[in-house]
């Protein structure tokens, strides 16, 4: 635990003009990042008696070794360069709202020649327009059934389009009138994007102007006693009708808002948040947070803000934001989000009328969220909790190991030799800190030595990053010392517990690694799958841990997790080899060449028949090129046979290229 005198500013460095800082730890790692209108003001109050700061804000300042800030000219781009750090650094002390699923959008792709409707999840695209998001994708097929009777625009997939495009006949929407069939000329590119267009209007709330030009048509159809037409009109407003309803008016004035609610507690906050476009509530979307630092309600709705609107431009940013309480710098958030969105946004707590009543039910939404939230977490958290000091007690270790790396061995007969690390920290995978290795100390099967070498490489990474930016901090600090911008470095973070897929040997090549680096602050144990034993260094008898026991079940997924994904790596290797060509030991004979031959001959075996003459007849083959296509495939091996798993049955190329 460090002393915040120990870093603390002299008086008179810091500047008295609004900024951004940083705190970091003693492996220079940032761990916080805030904003200020004064920077002197606001870091002052760090460095009170610790005994007079909130529990959070000792412990993240006790944890920090240093800080640093820079200054901006004004309040918004204190707020920009505040937002973009968090994002870059990702630092343990700043709030950080947990999307609560990945949203689905009813998306409109306006950058293809024939647009199409589809549901989208994940990063947006350009030239795409987006509606919604969508509590579930359902949702939004059902509205997107319900309207392409009115506007029959494409949904299928570019393959899919390709292949009616080809055959010359649509597929079976287009026969049952839900798609205008652009695939096969039924209307043209100008016509279908007309539609596309059309939908979008529709579903941005211009509702009203499409159902009384049908009702018309519907009135027209019937004087003309075009019953047949009618009818199909009179179904379409059907359609239509039943769509909005889907999208009941909540808002009289056909307004477009965001609307922002927050529920809190002392450890936690859950934000939901509709989306009213056209007086009606377009989606709904929620987080929850685990509150890291001391935030009250406003500072929590100024990081909803931050994340909504961070990466979003234009309208997706809508002309009103209403929030329960306002952020500290209103002035610099407002001018934010209508830079963002190019116009004025109001950015305020609505007082009375359908507003605050809307808001009211965002409330409730936000408070239900939390306590569902706090339900499914406290068996989570109690559960991990004592799986950890199960593996602690059962290891003899001083304290709970919240970092485990798990280590895998993968091969296929002693060929495409790979291992894997897999990390979980606080009872929980972290898929970003995952890492692959080849084993290139040597070749064969060899499972106790190539764990002895992905260990020492794995840590070896370790003390050299501890060398660069851990060790050398401070007055000590050699001139050439590299500065460190706090970024997540690989292999920066050692565990407190290294777990390896196997017994004793595997243990001991493990533990000797360590060793031999002079790292002694690391445990190490091995998990044997055949009676699921648990191993350490120098014990001639394993710890076996009750088969009821929360610490073996968090092994046993730690260790299948390891062993999966070195599986799949050493299985992408084994198929990357099996498809290497003989043709890719031509040189200069590139990927297009390549598919021309195979296209001009129909396969390798046929290609080798060939004569230099004829592989000349090849468009863009000179007479160099085909004696070395020639050489190289006389010079290489005959494949090995392929084999049908199912049958047994060997698998042989004919002259047509295909397989029987």
């Amino acid at each position: 635990m460090a002393d915040p005198s120990s870093y603390r500013p002299k008086p008179g460095q810091i500047p008295d003009s609004p900024g951004v800082y940083k705190f970091r730890d003693e492996h220079r790692r940032v761990i916080y990042v805030g904003k200020a209108k004064s920077l002197r003001q606001r870091l002052a109050n760090y460095f009170q008696d610790l005994a007079s700061l909130h529990p959070r804000t000792r412990t993240m300042v006790t944890t920090a070794a240093s800080v640093e800030w820079t200054v901006v000219s004004t309040e918004v781009e204190a707020l920009q360069l505040e937002y973009s750090w968090i994002k870059e650094f990702d630092p343990r002390f700043n709030v950080k709202y947990r999307d609560d699923k990945s949203y689905p959008y009813l998306a409109v792709t306006l950058n293809e020649e024939f647009p199409r409707v589809q549901v989208m999840r994940g990063a947006k695209k350009k030239g795409v327009r987006y509606f919604g998001p969508y509590g579930h994708a359902w949702a939004i097929r059902e509205t997107v059934d319900l309207m392409l009777r009115v506007f029959p625009v494409r949904t299928c997939s570019a393959g899919v389009l390709r292949n009616h495009q080809q055959k010359g006949r649509p597929c079976l929407l287009g026969y049952i009138g839900k798609c205008s069939a652009p695939c096969v000329g039924r209307v043209t590119p100008e016509e279908h994007r007309e539609l596309a267009e059309e939908f979008c209007d529709f579903m941005a709330g211009r509702t009203g102007t499409y159902i009384r030009r049908l009702e018309k048509e519907m009135t027209a159809a019937a004087e003309e006693m075009e019953y047949e037409k009618a009818a199909r009109l009179r179904d379409d407003i059907g359609a239509l009708k039943r769509a909005l309803e889907k999208n009941a008016v909540v808002l009289a004035d056909a307004t477009d808002a965001d609307l922002i609610a927050v529920a809190e507690d002392e450890l936690e906050a859950a934000v939901q948040i509709f989306h009213v476009r056209g007086g009606r509530v377009r989606g709904q979307r929620g987080w929850v947070t685990d509150k890291v630092e001391a935030v009250d309600t406003a500072g929590l709705v100024e990081h909803a803000l931050q994340q909504l609107y961070g990466e979003e431009k234009g309208d997706a940013v809508p002309k009103e934001v209403l929030v329960p309480a306002l952020p500290e710098d209103t002035g610099a958030v407002s001018q934010w989000l209508s830079e963002r969105r190019g116009s004025n946004v109001s950015l305020r707590i609505p007082q009375r009328g359908d507003k605050k009543d809307l808001m009211e039910t965002v409330q409730r939404n936000a408070q239900q969220a939390l306590a569902l939230h706090k339900t499914k977490r406290a068996s989570d958290l109690t559960t991990r909790s004592r799986a950890l000091e199960e593996i602690a007690e059962a290891l003899g270790l001083d304290s709970a190991p919240l970092r485990i790396e798990c280590f895998d061995i993968s091969h296929l007969q002693g060929e495409d030799v790979v291992a894997s690390m897999v990390v979980f920290e606080d009872g929980l995978a972290r898929k970003s800190e995952y890492r692959r290795f080849q084993i290139k100390g040597f070749e064969g099967q060899d499972d106790v030595r190539s764990m002895h070498e992905v260990i020492s490489r794995r840590f070896k990474r370790y003390l050299a990053e501890k060398d660069r930016t851990g060790e050398w901090i401070g007055e000590d600090a050699p001139e050439d010392a590299p500065e460190d911008d706090g970024k997540r470095k690989r292999f920066a973070y050692p565990p407190q517990l290294v777990v390896v897929d196997g017994g004793q040997p595997q243990v001991a090549a493990a533990q000797r690694a360590l060793d031999e680096l002079g790292i002694d602050d690391v445990a190490v144990c091995g998990l044997a799958k055949r009676l699921e034993e648990v191993w350490l260094p120098h014990d001639d008898d394993p710890v076996v841990l009750p088969r009821s026991s929360e610490g073996l079940y968090l092994l046993q997924r730690v260790r299948d997790t390891a062993h999966d994904f070195a599986i799949r790596y050493q299985r992408s290797k084994r198929t990357k080899r099996i498809r290497i060509s003989p043709l890719d030991a031509v040189p200069g004979l590139g990927e297009t060449r390549k598919q021309a031959l195979i296209k001009h001959f129909g396969s390798v075996k046929r290609l080798k028949q060939a004569t230099i003459e004829q592989i000349c007849e090849v468009p863009g083959m000179g007479r160099k090129t085909a004696e070395s296509v020639v050489v190289a495939l006389a010079q290489a091996a005959p494949a090995a046979p392929a084999v049908n798993t199912a049958t047994g049955e060997i698998i042989e190329e004919n002259d047509g290229g295909s397989t029987t």
